[in-house]
C-alpha cells in the first residue's frame, strides 16, 4: 500500500461489499458524505444532494487494511515488487516480476490508470495521441483545513477541476485533474500553476491559502487517459482503471473497481471449477462489466468534455441549477445501485 492519486471517496453502493470482505466500515468513524457543491471557474455554486451519497477514506488506509484480510486468508502478498512482463503460453501464465517468476492458471490486472505493462503492450489507448479524452495529470495533497465534513466539492478552473472531501483523522483529500498543457505553460512548476491558474477560481484561492498541508510534496500521476480500454488483454482480466477509467469529477472510481473485482472473482471460481472455459471466462467477463460499466463511462466521457471551459462550465451549472431534476438523473448515471 502507498499514497497515490485518487479522490479517495467511494460511493456507498459500495458499503455493503466492502463490509462482507471483512472490513467494519461502520466501526471506523468515517466520514459519511451526503452533498455535492460544484463551482465554476468564476465562482458560481451549485449545491446539490447527493441521490445515494459516499464516505470517505485514504486509499493507503483502504488497501492497508484489504491486504491483511487478504494475508488473514492465506494470500501471499508481495509487496514492492514489479510485474515486467506477463507470458501466456499452454493454458499457463508466466508471470516475471522483481520477486521472482510466478505461474498460475488464471491472471487479473489491476494495475491503474497506466502502467508499464500498458506500454509494452502497445495498448490503444497509449498509442492515441492528441486526444481530447487524453494526456491530463493529477495532483493530490493531504490537508487539514476548517471544511464541512459531509460535503464533497469539485472546483473548476481553466482545463480541469478539483474536488475535495473528508477522509479519516479529520484530514481532507484534496484532489485535481488538468491537461498537461497547463503545466507546460507555467514553466512545469506545480506551484506556479496552482497560482496562475487554480487560483483564479476564488473559492479554490482561499482553500489554498487557509489549508495546512500534512506532506511535504503532492502524489502525482501523469499522461491519464479517459479513452476506452479493452477488458481483457493477453488474456488477462482487468480491473478497475486497468479496465476503464471514469473521469474523477463522477467521484465513483474506487466503488467502479471494486464492482469490477466482484465481476471478476465470480467469473474466475466458475473457470477454475471447470464449469465454463477460457473463452467463455473472458467473453462473460466482458460482456458483464460492459453492461454494468459502459453507460456511465459514456457519462462520464461527456460531462469532461464540458467542465474546465469556462463559458462551457457556467452555463452548464446555471442548467443545473435551474434542473434539479436533471442534476439529480445525471448523477444516477454516473453511479449504479448496491451490488
Amino acid at each position: 500500500p502507498f499514497h497515490k492519486v485518487c479522490g479517495e471517496y467511494i460511493s456507498l453502493e459500495s458499503w455493503n461489499f466492502i463490509e462482507s470482505l471483512g472490513l467494519p466500515l461502520s466501526k471506523m468513524q468515517l466520514p459519511l458524505i451526503k452533498k455535492l457543491l460544484i463551482s465554476s471557474p468564476n465562482g458560481n455554486i451549485l449545491h446539490h444532494d447527493l441521490p445515494l451519497g459516499g464516505f470517505g477514506i485514504s486509499r493507503y488506509r483502504m488497501d492497508n487494511e484489504l491486504k491483511k484480510i487478504a494475508q488473514s486468508a492465506g494470500v501471499d502478498v508481495y509487496e514492492n515488487c514489479k510485474v515486467d512482463e506477463v507470458i501466456f503460453t499452454e493454458e499457463i501464465f508466466q508471470v516475471h516480476t522483481a520477486k521472482g517468476f510466478f505461474t498460475s492458471k488464471v491472471c487479473a490486472g489491476s494495475f491503474g490508470k497506466r502502467s508499464n505493462l500498458d506500454v509494452k503492450w502497445k495498448r490503444n489507448f497509449i498509442l492515441q495521441k492528441n486526444n481530447k479524452l487524453s494526456n491530463y495529470i493529477g495532483v493530490k495533497y493531504h490537508i487539514k483545513i476548517n471544511y464541512a465534513a459531509d460535503i464533497i466539492a469539485l472546483h473548476n478552473f481553466k482545463d480541469g477541476y478539483c474536488g475535495i472531501s473528508k477522509i479519516e483523522d479529520d484530514a481532507y483529500c484534496l484532489c485535481y485533474l488538468t491537461n498537461a498543457a497547463n503545466l507546460k505553460n507555467n514553466n512545469n512548476s506545480i506551484s506556479e500553476m496552482e497560482k496562475n491558474v487554480l487560483h483564479k477560481n476564488p473559492r479554490l484561492k482561499k482553500i489554498f491559502e487557509t489549508c495546512t498541508m500534512l506532506y511535504p510534496a503532492p502524489v502525482t500521476i501523469s499522461q491519464i487517459s479517459f479513452a476506452k480500454k479493452t477488458q481483457v488483454q493477453n488474456h488477462i482480466l482487468l480491473c478497475g482503471d486497468a479496465a476503464g477509467m471514469i473521469t474523477p469529477l463522477c467521484g465513483n472510481g474506487m466503488s467502479m473497481a471494486l464492482h469490477s473485482s466482484k465481476i471478476a472473482a465470480n467469473i474466475i471460481s466458475d473457470f477454475l471449477q471447470n464449469k465454463i472455459t477460457r473463452q467463455q471466462l473472458e467473453s462473460i467477463y466482458t460482456k458483464n462489466w460492459q453492461q454494468v460499466f459502459s453507460k456511465r463511462l459514456q457519462t462520464g466521457r461527456m460531462i469532461q468534455q464540458l467542465f474546465g471551459r469556462t463559458w462551457a462550465t457556467n452555463i452548464f451549472i446555471n442548467l443545473m441549477k435551474k434542473l434539479p431534476i436533471f442534476t439529480t438523473r445525471l448523477i444516477k448515471q454516473t453511479h449504479g445501485k448496491e451490488f
